[in-house]
């Protein structure tokens, strides 16, 4: 049996370095005719009648006209708007916010958790967002779904994951609100006090597969605990945090209410701002000084707004007040950022407010004072450079992913028109049309 083994073994080492006289068969092709296309949001040029020529999950070229081939795939877009996938740079996607949201967190396992995100995965795919970055989940669910995503087993965009966010004991992104035998049970490994404490938090994190780390440098307003909004983390954490993340090559985003907070995480290096809501003329210096991104989250803004004012608050009384507190804020600093020049990249939060209403954003951003182009540059080219992926996603170019969505109408002249969309394309593989 031994020599029988070592027979069989030897006849297939030689039968797999023998030379090949089957050549693999080129990938097929698709054709995407477009009547109108955006093919680079940083140019706002709108280009017409061309035809996106996609192999192997990639733009290969772009010609002129209707082109097609025999036996090839078509798909035809002459009567739509077509752009490139979208970027959704802040969402928690394996849940969202109701009425059962506190009870939730003590009965959903990991598992529960990552089938949900699948669900919410989907629909967010299917509003033509194509690319999105999940900022605090339970690492297991997050990082299992992120993982069955990319290998095509379950339909939505791709995922850039935080997994759990670097929080501080008792604050924002600590469990709160339950007795403390739950407490203890729920907290996650991110949670931190001191220095040494916060880098060793960092490390574990991308150890267990952070792509970014989140950190809460200040105090939210869904967190069940009457401890603020102003800034949580000291200023020797917060330079521990930023410095542990980028010696590993990770960028930091803070979510950062506080002005205070906002300042002192921008002044330890960090890489980005979400939510941004006491932004101050310090802060935005700063972020221009440091090439920050700001990610408004004006959607979350609205919707928790609604919630607390509305006739069904499932807010218990802490989140009310910090919602009706911060939310009304948030139009006017986006408008304020926007106007000195700030770098905004597209970020809904979503999870706060339902799944696959993300486009919503767009709309709450022209109120803020960007043009209709200006809004889809930052969920394109202003995202993907965000996350330093602007040779990948973005743009629709030759090289880049397939990565592919269409509209009726004009969404350079209305906005709303992005709500709709009735194409979507992800790494060449059509998931809407």
């Amino acid at each position: 049996m031994k020599h029988f083994v070592l027979g069989a073994l030897a006849a297939a080492l030689l039968a797999s370095s023998a030379p090949q006289t089957t050549l693999a068969q080129p990938a097929p092709l698709t054709f995407v005719q477009a009547g109108r296309v955006l093919l680079d949001p940083a140019s706002g040029k709108v280009e017409r009648e061309k035809t996106l020529v996609v192999q192997n999950g990639r733009i290969v070229r772009v010609v002129d006209g209707y082109a097609a081939e025999a036996g090839a795939r078509v798909v035809d877009l002459k009567d739509s708007f077509v752009l490139p996938g979208f970027i959704d740079s802040h969402v928690h996607i394996t849940g969202q916010q109701g009425p059962s949201a506190r009870l939730d967190e003590v009965t959903q396992s990991s598992a529960d958790q990552a089938m949900i995100g699948a669900r919410y995965a989907k629909r967010t795919l299917m509003a033509g967002f194509t690319t999105v970055a999940d900022l605090g989940a339970e690492n297991q669910a997050i990082f299992a779904l992120r993982r069955a995503i990319a290998a095509g087993d379950v339909p939505g965009p791709r995922i850039i994951a935080a997994g759990s966010a670097i929080s501080v004991h008792g604050g924002h992104g600590d469990v709160n609100g339950y007795s403390e035998d739950v407490m203890h049970v729920l907290r996650p490994g991110s949670v931190c006090s001191g220095a040494d404490d916060c880098r060793r938090a960092v490390r574990e994190q991308v150890w267990k597969g952070a792509d970014i780390i989140k950190i809460t440098a200040t105090g939210g307003v869904l967190s069940n605990t009457a401890a603020g909004l102003g800034q949580q983390f000291s200023q020797a954490e917060l330079d521990a945090i930023v410095d542990a993340a980028h010696r590993m090559g990770r960028k930091v985003t803070a979510h950062a209410h506080g002005g205070d907070g906002i300042n002192s995480f921008l002044k330890a290096g960090g890489d980005s701002i979400e939510h941004g809501t006491w932004l101050d003329a310090e802060g935005i210096q700063l972020m221009k000084k440091n090439g920050a991104y700001l990610v408004p989250t004006l959607m979350a803004g609205d919707f928790v707004v609604g919630i607390a004012k509305g006739p069904n608050n499932f807010f218990t009384p802490a989140q009310t007040a910090k919602a009706l507190q911060a939310g009304p804020m948030m139009l006017d600093m986006t408008r304020r950022a926007h106007k000195a020049g700030v770098k905004i990249a597209f970020g809904t939060d979503t999870g706060v407010s339902a799944h696959g209403d993300n486009a919503g954003e767009f709309a709450l951003l022209v109120q803020a004072g960007l043009t209709p182009l200006e809004a889809i540059q930052a969920a394109t080219v202003n995202a993907a450079a965000h996350f330093d992926l602007s040779n990948e996603i973005g743009s629709l170019a030759p090289g880049k992913a397939a990565d592919i969505i269409a509209v009726k109408g004009d969404p350079l002249a209305d906005v709303n028109t992005l709500r709709q969309v009735s194409f979507v394309m992800k790494g060449g593989q059509v998931a809407k049309e």
